[in-house]
């Protein structure tokens, strides 16, 4: 998978954790380049490294080795604190269940990354607004965690994910725990993201109905990257 301009450009990333004296590495010299704009499904078996690559995309982790550039700049060279900043302004990380603040209204779990912004008050609850507009929940602005469906808390958690109008959108399971028609309705979301307001998509899953929204599917086998296509040769 490559392009000439590749938003997200990794080359010999390798990732290596300790489990007490034991090294574990899930990653080993990576090579991925994904273009600006287009919606990436990660698959693979349980183990595989697909969520430590999507959190060393993110900035969530640093790589043992290798380079990570993500929109021109390698992310695997900056320190903790330039990773933190950079990745308030430029990533927004969509979970599996959801990480919402059970106190806080929809509205107020969305203005969570603002707060450290430099914007006034009225222009950070303008972009709070936009952003449930764009996921549909406008009118649910007031409404608790508790009184959502988990669809609509997903698109909450979405809208919080997109409020700082980031370029790159890392998804971990997003409808791993949703109903069929929820998931669809949130895959339908994520896709309108990428065709009509140009975010950048990665997304890990274990579903093939959510991989087959995706642009391109890539499959992580043994710290290779084959896509889809090659896998269903192989197989053949």
């Amino acid at each position: 998978m490559s392009s000439h301009e590749s938003f997200i450009r990794c080359r010999g990333v390798t990732k290596t954790y300790h489990k007490g004296n034991t090294p574990v590495t899930p990653l080993s010299a990576l090579d991925l380049d994904v273009p600006r704009g287009t919606f990436l499904a990660l698959m693979g078996p349980s183990g595989s490294g697909k969520t430590t690559l999507l959190n060393l995309i993110a900035g969530i982790d640093s790589p043992t080795s290798g380079s990570l550039h993500v929109g021109g700049v390698d992310i695997a060279k900056l320190k903790r604190g330039q990773l933190t900043k950079w990745r308030a302004s430029h990533v927004g990380y969509i979970f599996q269940l959801y990480h919402l603040v059970p106190i806080l209204s929809a509205f107020e779990n969305v203005e969570l990354p603002l707060l450290l912004a430099p914007l006034s008050r009225k222009e950070r609850h303008r972009q709070v607004q936009v952003a449930l507009e764009l996921v549909g929940l406008g009118d649910r602005s007031d409404h608790r965690p508790s009184e959502l469906s988990g669809g609509q808390e997903q698109r909450v958690a979405i809208a919080r994910a997109i409020v700082a109008n980031p370029a790159l959108l890392v998804a971990d399971e997003p409808t791993g725990d949703l109903d069929r028609e929820s998931a669809t309705q949130i895959l339908n979301l994520l896709r309108e993201l990428v065709r009509e307001h140009g975010k950048t998509i990665v997304m890990v899953t274990h579903d093939p109905r959510a991989a087959a929204v995706a642009d391109t599917v890539l499959h992580l086998e043994k710290d290779r990257l084959v896509e889809a296509a090659d896998l269903n040769m192989q197989a053949a």
